[in-house]
């Protein structure tokens, strides 16, 4: 059965989980309105200036938002049918805590076992977005706590492994570089690895200007890949703001 998403959830949920910055920043905007009433028109005349910069860019950034999680095929999942097709699989989905695919990669593969990983971790987690979220939508039913550093998964065990927009989370690269060995360690032999991120470029940057940072260059993405033993045999991408890569180990790729 599949399994429809509210209407415009996904720009509702970054509202929901983030509030308090909007409402920072008109906070902010209105400080600078009534502080420059009491100074002179230049003052006023660069508080107007930065008022519309900092509303643009939240308006540009919530539109672009709307686009990728509410209006494109990121959450329909058609971009997966490119993948190798199996019959009883082992799939694994992998998140960092907030959970809204597992149930969508369940109905795309009915036939499979999927098993799901959530590598969150309060110590490392610690934007209020995630604990926000987490408490608004539980686990998917029998969801694993784990450590990016040993998965609790034997060798050759995957078909298929999924990390959408989770993996950059990980924040130092030498980690990264140690849960995608892992990956590959449970991967099995012609198995793929589907990494799906906003990467570190001009469209993101146009549309969530300093909020890119949070996003990984995709140079590092791929040194992360080639470090830990696998190849990109494909890219698509799901909008001009969605990257996925499709990975196999080096010696099996097709």
């Amino acid at each position: 059965m599949e399994t429809v998403r509210n209407p415009f959830q996904g720009i509702k949920n970054i509202i929901r989980f983030n509030w308090h910055f909007y409402v920072l920043s008109f906070a902010i905007v209105l400080l600078l309105l009534i502080v420059s009433g009491y100074l002179n028109k230049y003052a006023w005349l660069l508080a107007i200036i930065l008022s519309v910069l900092i509303i643009e860019t939240i308006l540009v950034s919530l539109l672009t938002s709307v686009y990728v999680y509410d209006l494109s095929n990121l959450y329909k999942l058609s971009w997966l049918d490119t993948l190798k097709k199996g019959g009883t699989e082992e799939i694994i989905n992998i998140h960092a805590g907030f959970d809204e695919t597992s149930i969508l990669l369940k109905d795309k593969f009915p036939g499979a076992k999927l098993t799901v990983l959530d590598f969150y971790d309060p110590e490392k987690h610690t934007e209020v977005s995630i604990k926000r979220a987490r408490k608004a939508y539980p686990p998917y039913p029998n969801t694993q706590t784990v450590s990016t550093l040993k998965l609790p998964l034997p060798d050759n065990y995957a078909d298929k492994i999924f990390t959408i927009l989770a993996a950059h989370e990980i924040r130092k690269e030498d980690e990264r570089i140690l849960f995608f060995k892992e990956l590959n360690r449970i991967l099995k032999p012609g198995g793929q690895v589907v990494v799906t991120e906003h990467l570190r470029d001009l469209p993101n940057f146009l549309a969530y200007n300093i909020g890119f940072f949070h996003f990984i260059p995709e140079s590092s993405w791929k040194k992360v890949f080639s470090e830990s033993g696998f190849v990109i045999t494909k890219e698509i991408k799901i909008t001009p703001f969605i990257t996925t890569f499709i990975l196999e180990q080096y010696g099996t790729a097709s």
